[in-house]
């Protein structure tokens, strides 16, 4: 018995009887050889782990557009935060850890540059439309390693695409990280905005304060043990109902004052024209995009709307900027 083999047995004996144990993989679409060392769950979060999407998220939005300021989250350390309050939820409920965070870490892979803010602008002008949970799964499935995909498993893809709110996944692993998205995005974006003073804790009613806490770190912690107290040993992962209805305030007030706030969303209508402009050049010079998107065209046969989505959602704050620069800003006329 190999090593993968002995933790595939662990499993079975240690975690709860509604995780998702990895023998039980309804697998991939590409048959491989099992690894020796690690379970199929493992295999998966190092692969997204190791490729260029997830690299990237480091330059992305998460709510404040160029933030003056070396503590505000991008959408990587978002990522993380979700990865780490859905592995402590998992533990807590013995369910699979590795496919948890294999799910967190590729959530967010399809976003945009700049937040749903780009995500708006690429839905407006693709006629096939554009949603950030359906592109990391694109992303996972065609697009990375020059277009093989990452030939991941079943769970970790459907626990991808239905981390939105409205969503069901399938596994308890990946309910868990749909509710650990949103507790992490309130609370962080929270603890961001009152960084930036455009919020602060008096905006909060009294009476929710009294029930989750008087600090982003103390809701927090209310959040994450209501949902172990209130999924222990279920075949479902939930909330109580009064702190379920508490989050969904929480959230309300967050996109009134915050997500709305016109202070804090200031630049996202130039972000929105920009990504227009660049969707519109480049759908009509495609042969000015990257070699590996132009051959999803040319080679796969892949709509061009689709491919042009791919590439402008593929790029960082930073480079769709320079790559809008160099295509609509003249520059200094030099002599050689």
């Amino acid at each position: 018995m190999n090593i993968r083999e002995s933790m595939e047995k662990m499993e079975k004996q240690v975690l709860s009887p509604y995780a998702a144990c990895s023998i039980d993989s309804l697998g991939r679409d590409h048959y491989e050889e099992e690894c020796d060392v690690r379970t199929v769950y493992q295999r998966d979060r190092d692969r997204i782990l190791h490729c260029k999407a997830f690299r990237r998220l480091k330059d992305k939005t998460q709510v404040f557009l160029a933030p003056q300021g070396d503590h505000y989250r991008n959408r990587l350390t978002h990522t993380l935060e979700v990865s780490q309050i859905a592995r402590t939820i998992a533990k807590a409920l013995r369910l699979n850890g590795d496919l948890v965070e294999a799910i967190a870490l590729g959530h967010d892979l399809g976003h945009t540059p700049f937040g749903h803010a780009g995500e708006r602008a690429l839905n407006h002008v693709c006629p096939e439309g554009f949603a950030h949970y359906k592109q990391s799964v694109r992303v996972v499935e065609v697009l990375e390693k020059n277009g093989e995909g990452l030939n991941l498993t079943k769970e970790v893809r459907d626990g991808i695409l239905n981390h939105r709110t409205a969503a069901h996944p399938s596994t308890l692993e990946g309910q868990v990280v749909r509710y650990s998205d949103k507790i992490a995005y309130i609370h962080h974006d929270m603890d961001d905005a009152q960084r930036a003073n455009i919020i602060t804790e008096d905006d909060i009613p009294i009476t929710l304060r009294m029930l989750l806490g008087f600090t982003t770190r103390e809701r927090l912690n209310t959040f994450v043990h209501d949902i172990i107290e209130n999924s222990l040993d279920r075949d479902e992962i939930c909330m109580s109902a009064e702190i379920e209805e508490a989050l969904r305030d929480l959230r309300a007030i967050m996109f009134r004052n915050v997500y709305e706030n016109p202070v804090a969303k200031k630049e996202e209508g130039k972000a929105v024209e920009m990504l227009e402009n660049l969707y519109y050049y480049y759908n009509d010079h495609p042969q000015n995009m990257s070699r590996e998107y132009r051959e999803l065209i040319e080679i796969r046969g892949e709509p061009k709307s689709r491919v042009v989505c791919d590439y402008l959602s593929g790029m960082t704050d930073q480079y769709s900027m320079e790559k809008f620069r160099e295509i609509y800003i003249p520059r200094a006329w030099e002599v050689y």
